[in-house]
């Protein structure tokens, strides 16, 4: 009998992806949690795990926002024509409250809707944290990197001589 190749089971709740980059490259001041228009084949594979967040960003147009290149793979069982475009633009659903607040914070104050992590809740529906951020000049990525240096020294000493 041949050996059973390990299934990676379905993720049902927990997160999916997590865009570290994001942080690196932003300095975030607020964050939003949004829903996704997405197909059934979509979903399939986001359970399978088969998602890339890292090229992604959202933009808004006319009253709603848009998230743009995030890739889902294609998920193998479902026939072709079922099956879905995996960088297609998606809808982000958002109350109409946040979507004005982000409208006008990108549009009057240069700021950037950055995608953080994308997750399933507590009740199986798939959502999506935006971070509003400002972009980071170098210098500032230089001082963030010497403060978690500094900070990763202080702890070592403090366990070495605590």
């Amino acid at each position: 009998m041949a050996k059973d190749k390990k299934k990676k089971p379905l993720l049902s709740t927990g997160t999916v992806a997590v865009n570290r980059r994001a942080r690196h490259d932003y300095a975030i001041e607020e964050e939003f949690e949004a829903g996704i228009v997405l197909t059934g084949t979509e979903v399939k594979s986001l359970r399978l795990g088969t998602v890339n967040l890292s090229d992604a960003y959202a933009a808004p147009k006319g009253n709603s926002v848009f998230l743009h290149n995030l890739y889902i793979g294609e998920y193998p069982n479902a026939p072709g024509k079922f099956q879905h475009e995996p960088k297609r633009i998606r809808t982000l659903l958002l109350h109409k409250r946040e979507v004005d607040r982000l409208l006008g914070a990108v549009q009057k104050d240069g700021l950037t809707l950055v995608p953080m992590r994308l997750f399933f809740n507590d009740r199986g529906i798939a959502k999506l944290i935006i971070g509003l951020g400002r972009g980071k000049k170098t210098f500032d990525k230089r001082q963030d990197i010497k403060q978690r240096d500094w900070d990763r020294r202080k702890a070592a000493i403090l366990r070495r001589e605590g």
